[in-house]
């Protein structure tokens, strides 16, 4: 990861980062560490079409993308850059992208997204190739036909596949691979080596809190959960979510239970590789776990449901999606839910 600075915006363009020719560019600018999961696919594609098999991606900081693909061999590199913020604000960060394209020189440029900004900065970097959706007002600076209009209210990730389709990149599945280093994985399946299997990963938080379960429910679901499996639970979160795992194993009794909220993003997402099955809301540990081929019991009760990948089995309360599903999703339907997997589980191991 690096930033630029001290640029020049506007000019003839001139490489002075880089003597490598056509290189590519992938733009995502949105913000999540999920995000940066189902879009996988699809940089993975671009990369199998490009010079060298490569390309450099470029997303917000807050995606984490670069601890994400450090051991992806077809990302070159993860350049971090800003997109958001008030209006001036998004103005002074297409500023700075436009620059820091023109220092990369890149040939050609993906924008995985229908937003203007990026597609702009391009233009004005001089960048030859600018391959975007183009709805709306993109299609002004992009070189492609972009997509059909008729795809405006389509789901994300399927602009993607018909852009794919459009520029005849062969994409043969929209199931994340994720790359993790061997050493991180094997570190963690040593680390973890004496507890039971199987091994059962519950996701705590979410980037919105209607979108998590309230405390109360993940403390019955995990004490139900607790005393109905012979295996070990594992608690992953991030460490603002430390405390509230703390509480929740405090208050349950049976089967282990650790609180596995002080793992750094590559550890966690090693770990979510190795369990034998997820639970949780739409979050970056449920897109973590789908990522690295772990079956994903997700609830979703205020957001639609993910459909890029088979691994993602959704839960949903009584009567739908609504701004309180969560609080109406029941620790019993999920546990009900999960059981036939867990009895699967348990004659297997």
């Amino acid at each position: 990861m690096h930033y630029k600075a001290d640029i020049t915006v506007f000019g003839p363009a001139i490489n002075v980062s880089s003597s490598a020719v056509n290189k590519v560019a992938v733009i995502q600018v949105k913000r999540g560490i999920g995000d940066v999961i189902w879009h996988l696919p699809f940089i993975q594609a671009i990369a199998a079409v490009s010079p060298g098999g490569q390309v450099t991606f470029l997303a917000p900081p807050s995606s984490c993308a670069e601890q994400l693909l450090a051991a992806d061999p077809r990302v070159a590199e993860t350049i971090y850059f800003e997109h958001d913020g008030s209006e001036l604000k998004r103005a002074v960060n297409m500023i700075k992208l436009t620059a820091l394209l023109r220092w990369e020189a890149f040939h050609q440029v993906w924008i995985l997204d229908r937003t203007l900004r990026p597609a702009l900065a391009a233009r004005l970097a001089g960048t030859p190739e600018r391959i975007g959706l183009g709805l709306g007002a993109q299609r002004l600076f992009i070189t492609n036909p972009g997509i059909d209009r008729s795809h405006f209210h389509d789901q994300p990730v399927d602009w993607l596949k018909a852009l794919m389709a459009a520029m005849k990149v062969p994409l043969a599945s929209t199931e994340p691979d994720l790359r993790l280093p061997r050493e991180t994985l094997a570190a963690i399946a040593e680390r973890f080596a004496g507890m039971p299997r199987p091994w059962i990963a519950l996701g705590l938080g979410a980037s919105h809190p209607d979108k998590d379960w309230p405390d109360p429910h993940w403390a019955e679901f995990l004490a139900g959960l607790r005393r109905c499996v012979s295996g070990t639970v594992f608690l992953v979160g991030g460490s603002m979510n430390s405390a509230r795992a703390e509480r929740f194993i405090a208050h349950s009794t049976g089967a282990p239970a650790v609180n596995a909220c002080d793992l750094a993003l590559p550890e966690a997402a090693a770990l979510l590789h190795h369990a034998d099955l997820f639970i949780g809301p739409s979050s970056a540990p449920m897109n973590l776990a789908v990522a690295g081929g772990t079956e994903a019991f997700g609830l979703f009760g205020s957001t639609p449901v993910l459909t890029y990948s088979k691994r993602i089995h959704a839960i949903v309360p009584p009567g739908g999606m609504t701004p309180d599903g969560m609080k109406r999703l029941l620790p019993a339907q999920a546990l009900e839910r999960i059981a036939p997997y867990l009895a699967r589980r348990t004659a297997q191991d």
